[in-house]
């Protein structure tokens, strides 16, 4: 047994109930992705017999109840998760397709048909399957791709037959593809470059290292050229010329609704002209009609080419 040290004063033990409790430890929560709480929620939503199906679809169609369509959403939820799986390799969140999924679900309840007897899941799938499609093509690429019948085919289906001729032994050519999936020679060869290549921006500079010019450079502008707009000039002034002719022969009344109403930059109401003329907001109108309509022949006379240049009648 050791010596006591004399220095060393022993305190007195504290009492249980004056001990401080042990900190608490927070638990932190684990983290949940956003498809697994998404699913988990559509549990909730059990799927609906056939009868309970036609039921409310029926409720739906003949009385537009939005409570039968919304259940009819609920139930083929699931339909869409699955539809959506089966693209989550052409597109890393699936949550994107399933929003664009359930979109065609709802555009199929609302097309759907009860009295055909078809499943509402059964139709369902096209309307699904073709939201997603298009949600794809459309942002797969800045530049947007499969905007034709064509492309749509050799987008989701190039690479593959490719792979299944190179596996049977065969070259996968462009005129082989071509005839393996129907479509163009040159659809094959175009679609292949588009996927061969990312997007390039258009600030991008041409040559390595920066600096210099850029491909944005190189676009056509915009603006019309000096020769279109010297003759649109030259257009608008044979036009004002000819209006100004035909106003001349008018009688008072129709030439000051020509000064103020067609030839004005910024023309005057109906209802201030009719106050000014003593008559109503409508019988200027009338007589604007009859004046542009006298107007239209007068240029048809004496305006070469007019149908070309003139708008629309409508």
């Amino acid at each position: 047994m050791s010596a006591k040290d004399p220095g060393e004063e022993r305190l007195p033990a504290r009492p249980a109930s004056d001990r401080l409790p042990a900190p608490a430890v927070e638990r932190v929560p684990e983290r949940v992705d956003a498809l697994t709480q998404y699913m988990a929620e559509l549990r909730r939503h059990p799927p609906i017999s056939r009868e309970e199906e036609q039921t409310l679809a029926r409720r739906w169609v003949e009385q537009g109840d939005r409570d039968a369509a919304r259940r009819l959403v609920l139930a083929n939820l699931r339909l869409v998760v699955k539809i959506a799986m089966e693209y989550r390799r052409a597109w890393t969140n699936v949550l994107d397709l399933i929003q664009e999924g359930n979109v065609g679900l709802l555009e199929a309840v609302k097309r759907f048909d009860p009295y055909l007897g078809v499943k509402l899941s059964s139709y369902g799938v096209y309307w699904i399957r073709a939201y997603i499609l298009k949600y794809i093509l459309d942002n797969f690429r800045v530049v947007r791709l499969g905007t034709t019948r064509a492309q749509r085919k050799l987008f989701f289906r190039l690479n593959k037959e490719r792979r299944e001729l190179e596996r049977q032994g065969f070259e996968a050519g462009p005129k082989l593809l071509a005839e393996k999936l129907d479509v163009s020679e040159a659809d094959v060869e175009d679609m292949q470059q588009r996927l061969a290549e990312g997007d390039l921006s258009i600030d991008a500079p041409v040559r390595d290292g920066g600096g210099g010019a850029s491909f944005g450079d190189f676009l056509a502008g915009r603006e019309r050229n000096a020769e279109e707009q010297v003759a649109d000039e030259e257009l608008r002034r044979v036009f004002l010329d000819k209006v100004k002719e035909f106003a001349a022969g008018l009688g008072p009344r129709d030439r000051q609704i020509v000064e103020q109403r067609i030839l004005a930059e910024e023309p005057r109401t109906l209802q201030e002209l009719g106050d000014e003329l003593g008559v109503t907001r409508e019988r200027v109108r009338q007589l604007e009609a009859r004046v542009v309509k006298q107007l239209r022949e007068f240029l048809k006379q004496n305006l070469v080419d007019f149908e070309y240049y003139a708008p629309g009648s409508d």
